[in-house]
């Protein structure tokens, strides 16, 4: 028999949320948390871990408190919830002392379902008395890796949640995130005292995202092509390291006709907010982005993530792709990377104020990822082994299994460019980065060739046989297996302990040969907001987009506080002809029934 909890949760989803069924996974958190358990979800972005404590916090008595790293995104949090008739607030240093002070009478008054706050709040000694005036339903701690000193967004703050248990110890705390490996886990178990917290832990799979890794040839100009051809008119995130090349690669977007705004630490915080705004609430728009903008964006329809350059670590990588299709509609991660990443990346580890420890675990980071990069086999699978879920089968879905690269063995090349590098040190005492050696093997007579007396080298001439992007293939991947290392501010190349190995025959060198063009999807792949929908339900589709833009607009609310598109589409799909056949609709819950059923029913019986 469903326990009276279950179907207070299970009314509250339909009613509000306009879901008739939960998502695997999520009913059995939520049944924990309304029975006062403490739980730690570890569930990919767009898995729905939201609702794992918003249900509760409806269904509980008292206020469900939710700490969340990011205050400029509680706004629209507050209002997607607000738009479904829940009683949303939040307190952070935007507002006013009044606007504090309303939002502070309401939560004592028990007049809120969910007040949002960031953890540097905790602090404050206002904030604690707060909490004693009122009931707390549940505390919810989002973006919970943000605990892990070994994580990749590590806040300080996030160190004083251990004491709601101790001020609270019966009101159910539930503490989620989309990216942790195994040691994550465990950190955060132990910084928030979740030990005796019952752990679920979903697939981090996203099926619905083709990871896409392409060699560098002008990363620019490649991200234009995939833009133009496959994601135009789609919401777009694109990441690049530095604030120079956010700026460039903005300028250049928007000069090939492709609406883009940049956003980066160093830009003016009024200019910031408003690119953060116009990406959230426009249909459409690139924002192009250091890792700064990104953690907690709510956006459902991005379709495309895109590196420039090459991420610090998978937890990272993943946290960012992530960002992509959150509704579960088909969505690309895409990346350029080349040999001056790995050079870039060695760089910065070596120059690091971190102590030893700090840049061994920053070598760990960015190891893996360079294995991802390089690996011949499904890409999913080895992202999701990273995660602890080993032995998936391979995906079909990313570029290593839609294109399969070949693999050679590169021992004899490996064992050319290492033996030219020994000679430069032994012979001339001399360092030097790719671009020189790779002349020396080729048997260039340029000038700095012959200024240092390269071409007397018994090296010189003995790598004709691969071009000059194949040579720096080579030594991108002997970088990645530690093969060969980098040094000082020219980048020059050195040996490692391990490229003894190679020169005495005693190792194999296996290499990835790229294909000749990048994976596409096997479907095509114009914009992918109608793809799939039948071809007579298209014009009702975007006539919907254009409707939801415009009370977006007039309301001052992102279009996906609206509807998200997912249930457009259905409503496109099925024409429904009453108010209570829209209620059907996945998406459409009690209040946004209410408030905008007339509305979607005169678009769907408008005049094609």
């Amino acid at each position: 028999m469903t326990s009276p909890g279950a179907q207070d949760a299970a009314d509250v989803l339909k009613r509000v949320f306009g879901y008739d069924s939960f998502r695997p996974g999520q009913q059995e958190i939520v049944d924990h948390v309304v029975a006062g358990g403490d739980a730690l979800v570890l569930m990919p972005t767009g898995g729905g871990k939201s609702l794992c404590y918003q249900i509760p916090a409806l269904v509980r008595p008292g206020v469900g408190v939710v700490i969340s790293p990011l205050i400029a995104l509680m706004q629209d949090q507050v209002d997607a919830l607000r738009a479904l008739g829940v009683r949303a607030a939040f307190l952070n240093s935007t507002q006013s002392p009044a606007e504090r002070r309303d939002v502070e009478q309401a939560f004592v008054a028990g007049d809120l379902d969910l007040l949002y706050l960031a953890p540097e709040r905790l602090q404050l000694d206002g904030t604690i008395r707060l909490f004693e005036q009122g009931k707390v339903a549940l505390f919810a701690i989002d973006e919970a890796h943000c605990v892990s000193q070994w994580g990749h967004d590590f806040r300080r703050d996030y160190l004083l949640l251990s004491m709601l248990h101790e001020r609270w110890p019966d009101v159910p705390r539930i503490a989620l995130t989309a990216t942790a490996t195994e040691a994550t886990h465990t950190e955060i178990t132990e910084r928030l005292g979740l030990t005796e917290a019952r752990h679920f832990v979903a697939s981090f799979d996203r099926p619905n995202i083709q990871y896409r890794i392409v060699a560098k040839n002008n990363p620019q100009r490649q991200l234009l092509e995939l833009l133009r051809t496959e994601h135009q008119g789609d919401a777009a995130i694109v990441y690049c390291l530095s604030r120079a090349s956010v700026e460039r690669t903005a300028e250049f977007l928007a000069a090939n006709g492709v609406p883009a705004v940049p956003y980066h630490a160093g830009l003016d915080a009024r200019i910031r907010a408003e690119n953060q705004s116009r990406f959230l609430r426009e249909d459409g728009l690139t924002v192009v982005a250091t890792i700064a903008f990104g953690m907690g964006i709510d956006k459902p329809d991005v379709r495309l993530v895109a590196h420039l350059d090459l991420p610090k670590s998978i937890e990272g990588y993943y946290q960012e792709t992530g960002r992509a299709g959150r509704d579960g509609l088909p969505s690309t991660a895409w990346m350029a990377y080349g040999l001056a990443d790995v050079v870039q990346q060695r760089k910065m580890i070596d120059s690091s104020d971190g102590d030893l420890a700090f840049r061994r675990q920053q070598s760990i980071h960015l190891d893996a990822m360079l294995a991802l990069c390089e690996t011949v086999t499904c890409r999913r699978s080895q992202l999701l082994a990273y995660f602890g879920q080993r032995g998936s089968a391979p995906c079909g879905n990313c570029d290593t299994c839609v294109a399969p690269p070949e693999s050679w063995d590169g021992t004899i090349a490996a064992q050319k460019l290492l033996s030219a590098i020994v000679r430069l040190k032994n012979e001339k005492n001399q360092k030097f980065g790719a671009g020189q050696i790779i002349d020396i093997l080729h048997g260039k007579q340029t000038e700095k060739v012959r200024q240092h007396g390269h071409d007397a080298l018994k090296v010189f001439g003995i790598g004709t046989e691969l071009t000059e992007t194949e040579w720096r293939g080579v030594v991108r991947q002997l970088l990645a297996q530690g093969l060969l290392g980098v040094e000082g501010d020219y980048g020059t190349l050195v040996l490692t302990e391990a490229s003894g190995g190679v020169l005495r025959q005693e190792r194999q060198v296996p290499m990835r040969r790229e294909p000749e063009r990048a994976a596409r999807p096997a479907k095509a792949a114009r914009s992918t907001v109608a793809v799939d929908l039948p071809d007579e339900a298209k014009p009702l589709f975007e006539r919907l987009r254009a409707w939801r833009g415009a009370t977006a607009k007039e309301q001052g609310v992102p279009a996906y506080v609206i509807f998200h598109d997912a249930t457009l589409r259905e409503v496109a799909t099925r024409r429904p002809a009453s108010l209570a056949e829209l209620g059907t609709i996945t998406g459409v819950g009690e209040n946004k029934l209410n408030k905008y059923g007339e509305a979607i029913l005169a678009v769907v019986t408008e005049e094609e």
